[in-house]
């Protein structure tokens, strides 16, 4: 049983594909996309405890996702994370930070929680780490690199599995498959992404986005996040059955639209369950619209948010969506063939 605060999709796909189970322990302050609040990201204690209490010595290790992307790249408050990890540690369960935007988690620390404002970024990441026994690291986001990542940990064992991995299939430890440029490029991005002023200036643009967007009255998951705003499908194409993917279908209707590409956080990611085969819809049924660092002006997010407003004004007409032609056993979304209803 690994428990976590909404395991994005390739982490849940791992667990599954060893077995085991991923157990959602978010807050349910997530799953009202209007609901204003600071830290939707954040662990429910109260459903840890219980997945902590009921299954004694079958946790290996906790999924603790800053900032938490499958709601909506929802932060983590800073007291969220400490309760966290000593309630974790309580039962001897270790603690793992999913990391591909923890800058971007920092920075709203620092804007939303009390105590933190005259922090650093580079201050308030230290703090966030402090407690956790590990983390993974997709360091094309918060790393601002073209690929690669890293695992970091304190645990010696861990360390030492992690080897026996990383040198038949990776590389050398000390590059684990990353060229000298990239290593170099990412020790420099994660130092530029933990200034204030340049992940204010990212954020911005999200916001910017999100204020097209509140005028021409489409639901998202609200606040804005760090790096995308997520659409809620379900409150837009009111008229599509979830069994024919709204998220997916008006992922598909904005590149028609304008060839905008989006892409869905909803039930076509959250694959089928491991046991009944059957599609699971539960959770949020969003489209993605994520943003690329230094890459598009504000009068982009004016097409966008254009192009999104038309295919909102004709959502009644939107009656049908997609059905699925084929899908890969694992992970689907990736890869999954869909052909257009209606």
């Amino acid at each position: 049983m690994i428990p976590g605060n909404a395991h994005f999709d390739t982490t849940k796909g791992h667990i599954e594909s060893r077995k085991a189970h991923a157990i959602d322990v978010t807050t349910d302050d997530a799953k009202d996309t209007q609901k204003e609040v600071p830290f939707k990201g954040n662990v429910s204690l109260e459903k840890l405890e219980k997945v902590l209490k009921e299954n004694p010595n079958n946790v290996p290790f906790m999924v603790l996702t800053v900032t938490n992307n499958t709601v909506g790249g929802q932060p983590v408050s800073m007291k969220n994370i400490k309760e966290t990890c000593t309630l974790c540690h309580k039962y001897n369960v270790p603690v793992i930070m999913d990391s591909a935007r923890f800058a971007e988690n920092a920075y709203f620390i620092k804007v939303r929680e009390e105590g933190y404002a005259n922090k650093s970024i580079k201050e308030i990441v230290r703090e966030m780490y402090a407690d956790v026994d590990a983390a993974t690291m997709s360091a094309k986001k918060d790393g601002i690199v073209n690929m690669g990542g890293f695992i970091a940990t304190n645990r010696e064992d861990w360390f030492e599995g992690a080897k026996l991995f990383c040198i038949p299939i990776e590389g050398y430890v000390t590059y684990g498959g990353m060229s000298g440029r990239d290593l170099n490029a990412l020790a420099q991005g994660l130092n530029e992404n933990t200034e204030f002023d340049m992940l204010e200036t990212r954020i911005h643009q999200v916001k910017y986005l999100a204020e097209k967007l509140d005028e021409y009255g489409i639901p998202y998951q609200r606040p804005a996040g760090g790096h995308a705003i997520f659409v809620d499908a379900d409150k837009v194409l009111t008229h599509v059955p979830k069994e024919e993917f709204p998220a997916q279908t008006l992922t598909c209707e904005l590149y028609l639209e304008a060839g905008i590409r989006g892409v869905e956080v909803g039930f076509m990611l959250a694959d089928r369950d491991p046991e009944t085969k059957e599609n699971r819809f539960n959770g949020l049924d969003l489209l993605r619209l994520a943003i690329p660092r230094r890459v598009y002006t504000d009068n982009h997010m004016d097409v966008i948010a254009a192009a999104l407003k038309n295919v909102y004004d004709r959502r009644e007409q939107i009656t049908r969506g997609v059905a699925i032609e084929w899908e890969a056993p694992l992970m689907r979304h990736f890869t999954v063939k869909l052909k257009r209803l209606g």
